[in-house]
């Protein structure tokens, strides 16, 4: 890959670690984006936030992981399957990352409940869009609906080999249905019908229970010191 300017945000209070700075390194806004760049970015660790891709660039501290399936080794564990089978009934529609109002109503909905009193549960319709989709990425909206009822939404981007989940939000009333479980199960699925090789999964971070999901999902390979390599139960991800 040729070298590509970044500019580094100031330190701010982390969002998943209690008493911890973290720092973002930004791709330069000079870089011209689109998904054959991304992909290429992806693979080193970086990430898609509206407009902008970035990657942690925190001092002293490793803790935030990028992690990815090979969607083709993928093996389901027993509860995996048993959310799939449960979830057999929902209607799943693909869409491209246009406004509409539904959706956005839902994520409000998804947001005061999730992370109530946070700025996101404050988001505007612009706030939402510009958040979830960009002009340059290959982004999707795929509709989740149960007898007709939209449960939940998945953003997702579509990558040269790849897809990468952004964001999935869901009716809290559907939360027994584990939707988030069933949008990655759902990500695995679609990534191998268009013959893709991975589905990245965000970032995974040891000491954050928000992220100890990700691990469930096997085998999971993680970008450690520069290079990809397999998660272990008991030792974390081995180089």
């Amino acid at each position: 890959m040729i070298s590509i300017p970044l500019y580094v945000d100031k330190p701010h209070a982390c969002s998943y670690l209690d008493e911890h700075q973290s720092r973002f390194s930004y791709i330069h806004p000079s870089v011209p984006l689109e998904t054959a760049l991304y992909s290429q970015l992806l693979e080193r660790g970086f990430r898609r936030s509206g407009a902008y891709v970035y990657q942690t660039s925190c001092h002293n501290c490793q803790k935030c992981v990028a992690v990815r399936l090979a969607v083709n080794d993928f093996q389901a564990s027993r509860q995996q399957r048993r959310v799939w089978k449960k979830n057999g009934d929902i209607e799943v529609i693909v869409k491209p990352a246009v406004f509409e109002q539904a959706h956005y109503d839902l994520y409000v909905e998804y947001q005061k409940d999730r992370h109530e009193g946070g700025n996101m549960a404050e988001a505007t319709e612009d706030d939402y869009i510009s958040f979830l989709s960009s002009a340059w990425s290959d982004t999707l909206f795929v509709e989740f609906s149960c007898a007709g009822e939209l449960a939940g939404v998945a953003v997702i981007d579509r990558l040269e080999d790849a897809l990468s989940a952004v964001y999935t939000f869901f009716d809290p009333k559907f939360a027994q249905r584990s939707l988030g479980v069933y949008a990655v199960l759902w990500g695995v699925e679609y990534a191998k019908s268009l013959g893709l090789k991975w589905n990245y999964l965000g970032y995974w971070i040891a000491d954050c229970q928000k992220m100890s999901y990700k691990t469930k999902y096997q085998p999971l390979q993680g970008f450690v010191d520069e290079q990809w390599c397999q998660y272990d139960a008991e030792q974390g991800f081995v180089l």
